[in-house]
């Protein structure tokens, strides 16, 4: 890998992982992320000098913690910056100096973004999810998809050969981004016909319309599927854990025995459940970034082995 495109992939990761830190804090509230354009303290509220303001080495020297008032800053702050910079660094690797590592690192910058803010929140900002989906969309002009309208329309439009492989990689982009919005749209309203409740949001729709902009149909449904077996996983895992916990509760406060504390402990870890909103973009957002990655090496190995 060429030493300043690595150079230059951390470098710029570590900055715009500090811009983003201020997107997952002000979006989900309703503030402008360039006014004020300092970022301040989330408990004094006073702003940080720009000394203290460097990516992950501002941190470390103050121990994470404010230096005017001595409040803690979250462990987020360097995990966003640290991370962004890897993924930076690893797109660089894997696409090399080309338009596809720009629509790469634009696409890492907005999941990433998204993953924290519906973990803290419960919320993908629009100006996020719509303004990736319109990213998308344009990039697919520049950089081929390559995906169903590619395989199943290899046509000879009465065009030039490089717009009609322009116009093939723009359609796959819209399909991509049709379906994956359409399948959690469907998903959400089954769920909310059988439970009675809502199980997707809007946000999870707009998400994965954005997804399949970027990634094309087959991308889109490996991340859906991958994204619902990590959701289940989590889900099951988070009940046998209240199980668990609450079983020893209700055995040494209650002084039940081992039967009864299991039966109303998994009664109430169902309870707990049935009411818990699973932020379910993280994992959208985590398989689409495996997706990116892995996706097509994946979907070769599993087509082989039927």
């Amino acid at each position: 890998m060429d030493p300043f495109l690595a150079t230059a992939s951390v470098v710029l990761g570590l900055a715009l992982g500090s811009f983003l830190n201020v997107c997952i804090y002000r979006l989900p509230r309703g503030m402008s992320v360039l006014n004020p354009r300092w970022s301040a303290c989330p408990n004094c509220k006073q702003p940080i000098a720009f000394y203290d303001n460097v990516p992950v080495l501002s941190w470390l020297l103050l121990r994470g913690r404010c230096r005017k008032c001595k409040a803690p800053i979250s462990p987020r702050y360097l995990l966003i910056e640290v991370l962004t910079a890897a993924l930076f660094l690893a797109c660089s690797w894997q696409f090399g100096m080309t338009l596809a590592t720009l629509k790469y690192w634009t696409l890492a910058f907005l999941l990433l973004g998204l993953i924290f803010t519906d973990a803290e929140t419960k919320l993908l900002p629009d100006k996020m999810t719509l303004t990736g989906l319109g990213l998308g969309i344009v990039f697919s002009l520049f950089v081929p998809v390559n995906d169903l309208a590619a395989q199943f329309l290899p046509v000879s439009l009465p065009v030039s050969s490089d717009i009609s492989s322009r116009l093939l990689s723009l359609a796959d982009s819209l399909l991509g981004a049709a379906v994956g919005a359409s399948f959690i749209y469907g998903a959400g309203a089954i769920y909310l016909r059988a439970r009675g409740i809502e199980g997707m949001g809007f946000g999870d729709v707009k998400l994965m319309a954005m997804i399949g902009s970027f990634l094309g149909v087959k991308l889109t449904v490996f991340t859906i599927f991958a994204a619902s077996i990590a959701g289940s996983i989590f889900g099951v895992s988070t009940i046998l854990m209240v199980w668990v916990k609450r079983t020893r509760r209700f055995v040494e406060r209650r002084h039940l025995t081992l039967h009864d504390a299991r039966q109303r402990a998994w009664h109430s870890a169902q309870t707990m459940y049935r009411h818990y909103e699973m932020p379910f973009g993280v994992f959208l957002g985590s398989m689409a970034m495996l997706a990116f990655f892995f996706g097509k090496q994946f979907l070769d190995w599993y087509w082989r082995l039927l």
